[in-house]
């Protein structure tokens, strides 16, 4: 829990931070990678790591068989157990949420998941058992999609019904996971439905797009079909707005200072708020460090670099950091309640999030501060008078327990709701900000 630790120096902390995010050493990495593969005579190897009783991994394996079909890439599997660990700090919330997203993102890809909940312990057990000793083996793939869809979607015959031979025995299955969570940890990640390439990682069918396009940009390519393995179905186009239906429904918005996928998120959810008949409503939460959550190093490394990427696909860069853990964040927050009652709450946090994840800026610098806030056409004598006040951290919290009732932890949430506050819909992520708008044109039509 290093990067946890509240005692870290920040210039160490923002080195750490700024390195992992580097679109410059983002590029080295991938070239000196390729020029090694090449010099040592090896061909383009992806690790994948399978987690029977993960309900991405169910998503993911549908898809595994045309990597090799599209790609001249060899894929090499990996069986692995319970992951994340210490990298999962709401554990029985992180697996309600899981099964509930894989559910309504699947038939957005075209992908099959009729399960409403988690099968019984005792056949995943039994599945492991009986996949362990495939691992090695060219049916791995075919026979782990097989199973997979006698766990998750009982079809063509039952879970119970089919005669599963050759069983290994429970040691051996464990030494089988152990060996498969040991690669994945040494491939810097922490989490089953997950690829591995040179250097790089790639969570399941969210992160596809990035490893085929570094495989197209390798020339491995077997066909001149520009699409993607998965191709996401469509938003419908929204109906014109009249000045009757503005403020229709309410989007509440849950960013942290302190977190990357909040910052490249801002820009889109501008968008939808301009798009769409919604009143905006911003409720900053604590970061997680500053709630005592763990980030394993992994993670920390992970986050950065995937938020870095991502941001680029979306035309949001990270370029300097300057993390504003601890006092930082506590003077920016203070600050909040008098800057939103002005109408310039999301534009406040945006700010502060560019500062800390673009120019690398101490958003608690009082100079910097003034600027700011007369950039928002506001007075910063006025402002500066609530510094340091005592109601902001009570607000705070009222806004996580908000965030909370939607079963999310993370940030950024989203929470749209009718105009009179009914009908809830959470979404956690910037790669969720899509089905909110889904959520929002289903509403409107």
């Amino acid at each position: 829990d290093f990067l946890s630790r509240l005692t870290i120096s920040a210039p160490i902390r923002n080195k750490m931070m700024k390195e992992w995010s580097s679109e410059e050493n983002f590029l080295h990495q991938r070239f000196d990678k390729e020029e090694a593969r090449k010099k040592e005579g090896r061909p383009h190897e992806i690790f994948y790591f399978h987690k029977i009783d993960d309900p991405y991994s169910h998503l993911t394996i549908q898809i595994i068989d045309k990597l090799e079909q599209n790609y001249d890439v060899v894929l090499t599997p990996f069986l692995v157990g319970d992951t994340g660990g210490d990298s999962i700090p709401e554990p029985s919330m992180y697996l309600k949420h899981c099964l509930k997203d894989a559910i309504e993102i699947a038939p957005h890809y075209g992908l099959k998941f009729n399960s409403r909940d988690y099968p019984p312990t005792e056949k995943f057990i039994q599945a492991n058992q009986y996949l362990s000793g495939l691992v090695n083996t060219p049916i791995f793939l075919e026979t782990a999609k097989k199973v997979s869809f006698l766990l998750w979607n009982n079809e063509d015959q039952d879970f119970d019904n089919n005669e599963f031979v050759n069983l290994l025995p429970a040691d051996q299955t464990s030494n089988v996971l152990s060996e498969g969570n040991q690669k994945l940890s040494e491939c810097g990640y922490y989490f089953g439905s997950s690829f591995h390439y040179e250097g790089e990682n790639y969570w399941g069918i969210d992160r596809l797009d990035h490893l085929e396009e570094r495989l197209t940009e390798l020339g491995t390519k077997k066909n001149n079909i520009s699409d993607f393995i998965l191709k996401r179905i469509e938003i419908v186009s929204t109906p014109a707005l009249s000045d009757i239906e503005k403020e229709k429904f309410n989007l509440e918005f849950f960013p942290s200072l302190n977190s990357p996928y909040t910052y490249i998120s801002f820009k889109r959810v501008r968008e939808i708020a301009n798009k769409y008949p919604v009143n905006l409503k911003v409720r900053p939460v604590m970061p997680m460090i500053m709630r005592g959550m763990k980030i394993h190093p992994n993670k920390g490394k992970y986050v950065l670099s995937d938020a870095a990427r991502e941001g680029r696909k979306y035309g949001t860069k990270i370029k300097d950091i300057y993390s504003p853990i601890g006092a930082p964040a506590r003077k920016a927050y203070s600050l909040f309640e008098i800057i939103d009652k002005n109408d310039k709450g999301f534009d406040f946090l945006e700010e502060l999030t560019k500062a800390s994840f673009f120019d690398g800026i101490n958003i608690g610098d009082e100079i910097f501060l003034d600027k700011l806030i007369t950039k928002l056409d506001l007075s910063w004598s006025k402002v500066k008078a609530e510094l340091n006040n005592d109601r902001w951290e009570a607000q705070l919290d009222e806004n996580l327990k908000n965030m909370y009732a939607g079963n999310s932890w993370g940030v950024p949430t989203l929470k749209l709701t009718n105009k009179d506050g009914s009908d809830p819909y959470y979404k956690w992520g910037q790669d969720r900000l899509w089905l909110i708008e889904n959520e929002i044109v289903k509403r409107m039509n």
